[in-house]
């Protein structure tokens, strides 16, 4: 891909966070309650209220208040909590680790789960093993992921006692310690997004061993891990890319229901807590870092286009 291109890309995600910034600061003000009276409290009284609401710039007209949001936000600023006097960017900073940690060790087994599964199912088609791998794909995109954190949590930290069920611990304590804690809601939040990109990977193969091309290269003397390497996985690999990249997207979501469960406490916690708090603040920012991830995430997406598929590359 030529810098022209990137450049292009990155200026229209640039583009999607003006939007959805936009839309978040419209659809804040929506929410039911007083975000002044959020800030003063309960008890404050409405002199207190009024002073507030100057303080925070909330007298003024909308588009005087996005714009010093903004401002704010392009300097990396985010503002402050309403409900506590920390500043939402580092609030957001102290939460991502352990996020970032089980969403990123869900990720990796979903791949290497979901590829693996699909492309054995594939090349197998009507096999056992095809079957076998189909029905797991669906009772993992049936069955919710909360359930089976709950599931993991009783067998392997209840019953067992091999991991512990809730809480976190820093990579920078130690590597074990932190292992043992990402595992349980790691592998609670892979299992939907590997039976996806399992379900993905085993048609995509199928597909391609039944084109003409594949038949042409067997007659040729390609078999085995030849024929797979050079003339299957490179042409079955574009769809499974645009299903990771969108399963990269919703984990965001997943991860928030898996924390609850797991007692972590990450940007998913934040986020339900700015809900109930009404803390439009803390909405907006988190709303904006997961924007900036899917606009990151689709940016990989297509660089990966264009590693994989030359003809892709070319136009």
């Amino acid at each position: 891909m030529s810098l022209t291109a990137i450049a292009r890309r990155i200026a229209a995600g640039v583009l999607v966070l003006w939007l959805v910034s936009v839309l978040t600061f419209l659809m804040v003000r929506l929410i039911p309650g007083d975000p002044a009276r959020t800030a003063a409290g309960e008890n404050a009284t409405a002199e207190q209220v009024e002073v507030i609401r100057r303080q925070l710039g909330l007298d003024q007209p909308l588009f005087t208040q996005y714009a010093r949001w903004l401002s704010q936000v392009v300097r990396g600023d985010l503002g402050t909590s309403l409900t506590s006097p920390r500043p939402v960017a580092e609030s957001i900073a102290n939460a991502v680790p352990p996020t970032l940690s089980i969403a990123l060790t869900a990720l990796l087994l979903a791949i290497v789960i979901g590829v693996g599964a699909g492309v054995v199912a594939g090349l197998n088609r009507g096999s056992w093993l095809d079957r076998a791998v189909t029905a797991m794909t669906t009772i993992g995109i049936a069955v919710p992921g909360f359930w089976v954190a709950m599931l993991l949590i009783s067998i392997f930290a209840m019953k067992l006692r091999l991991l512990p069920a809730t809480g976190y611990t820093a990579l920078s304590e130690g590597f074990g310690p932190w292992l043992q804690h990402i595992l349980l809601p790691g592998s609670a939040l892979a299992l939907a997004t590997a039976a996806q990109i399992a379900r993905q990977a085993r048609g995509s193969i199928a597909d391609v061993m039944a084109e003409p091309y594949v038949r042409t290269a067997r007659a040729r003397g390609a078999w085995g891990a030849l024929l797979v390497r050079r003339h299957v996985l490179r042409n079955a690999s574009i769809p499974v890319i645009t299903v990771i990249g969108l399963q990269a997207g919703h984990l965001l979501g997943g991860v928030i229901i898996v924390e609850a469960v797991a007692g972590v406490s990450g940007i998913g916690t934040l986020a339900l807590r700015a809900v109930q708090d009404r803390d439009y603040t803390m909405i907006q920012g988190y709303v904006l870092l997961a924007a900036v991830v899917m606009v990151t995430v689709n940016l990989v997406v297509d660089l990966a286009y264009q590693w994989v598929n030359p003809k892709v590359r070319a136009s």
